[in-house]
Order: structure tokens, then C-alpha cells, then sequence
């Protein structure tokens, strides 16, 4: 799976974090769902680290489709609360 975080770098995604940040993603949108940004905040910052930590980063040169794009790190909750929803940013 190759996942950008939007304004930054894309990532080639093992299977197996693929499927962790699908259910990190799914979590995060119950949180939105729930008011609880704190428990949002705290989601974002697990799926931005397994996706730089896990990852491989593209070279700037390898031109990838992105099969997930990330909102920015910077994302605010009330941005969240409009991206975070039904399925989240990975569909089931």
C-alpha cells in the first residue's frame, strides 16, 4: 500500500500495517464520531508514526499512485470532523 501524508512524503506500507492502519483509522472515527479529540489526537499521532516508522519512504523521483492520502500532520479536530467519517480515509 502506498500512503502520503498530504504536504509531505509517500510511504510503501508492509500488508501487515496496512491492515493496523486501517484499524487505527477506523478508531480514530469513532473518536470524531464520539467528541473525543483527545482520543483523536492521540490515533493520529499512532498512525503518522507507524506509517514513518514501518514505511519506506519513495524516493522523490519514484512517481507512486497513492492508495491512501493522510490528512496533513497538522490537521485540527474540527477539520478531522469532516474527514474522519463513515469509513473512514481507508474503506474497509
Amino acid at each position: 500500500m502506498i500512503v502520503r501524508i498530504a504536504g509531505e512524503d509517500q510511504y510503501r506500507l508492509p500488508d501487515g500495517d496496512a491492515e493496523r492502519l486501517n484499524e487505527l483509522d477506523n478508531q480514530a472515527v469513532a473518536a470524531v464520531e464520539a467528541g473525543d479529540e483527545a482520543k483523536f489526537q492521540e490515533l493520529w499521532a499512532q498512525m503518522l508514526a507507524l506509517v514513518e516508522s514501518d514505511g519506506e519512504a519513495l524516493a522523490d523521483d519514484e512517481l507512486e499512485e497513492s492508495d491512501v492520502i493522510l490528512p496533513p500532520r497538522d490537521v485540527t479536530f474540527a477539520e478531522a470532523q469532516g474527514e474522519f467519517t463513515g469509513e473512514g480515509l481507508i474503506p474497509d
